[in-house]
């Protein structure tokens, strides 16, 4: 499950740096916010699955 949600992040914030390459104005906004929800989703998820006793050395 947190492998796939790494992958989920990783790909949309790679496309979201990619939209200002490749669109500009609307286009360009539209998917870069969609991109960004979709980054922010993920990053939420994994936040609360972590291990919030870590061991320390």
């Amino acid at each position: 499950m947190k492998a796939l949600l790494w992958s989920v992040l990783v790909c949309s914030l790679l496309f979201n740096v990619t939209t200002s390459h490749l669109w500009s104005g609307t286009t360009q906004t539209a998917l870069s916010v969609a991109s960004g929800l979709t980054f922010l989703g993920p990053a939420f998820t994994l936040w609360l699955l972590r291990d919030k006793n870590p061991r320390s050395s």
